[in-house]
């Protein structure tokens, strides 16, 4: 059972704010809004997730309407081999 969960909701550049997130609370999963317009570019994501500290991250947005382009997969390729993306496909359950 994890310990904490932080939602960044539409945080798109509050990067400080995250590196403070992990010093208070260190959550052991992060939801991280993706896709590239209104939302974290995958890079982006990717170096919030690490500021967070979390060991899971969900993204969020992605794919919702076609102007958002960033996509799970662009940010699992840049992320630490020791965090686990977990990408549920819309409306998709998961038990964390």
């Amino acid at each position: 059972m994890p310990r904490s969960i932080t939602w960044l909701g539409h945080a798109a550049f509050r990067f400080g704010d995250m590196a403070l997130i992990r010093r208070i609370y260190a959550p052991d999963i992060a939801v991280l809004p993706l896709g590239d317009h209104f939302a974290m570019r995958p890079r982006e994501a990717a170096v919030a997730a690490e500021l967070v500290g979390a060991k899971r991250i969900i993204p969020s947005h992605y794919g919702t309407f076609s102007l958002l382009t960033g996509t799970p997969e662009a940010m699992r390729d840049l992320l630490s081999s020791e965090v686990e993306l977990i990408a549920p496909a819309p409306g998709e359950r998961v038990d964390l």
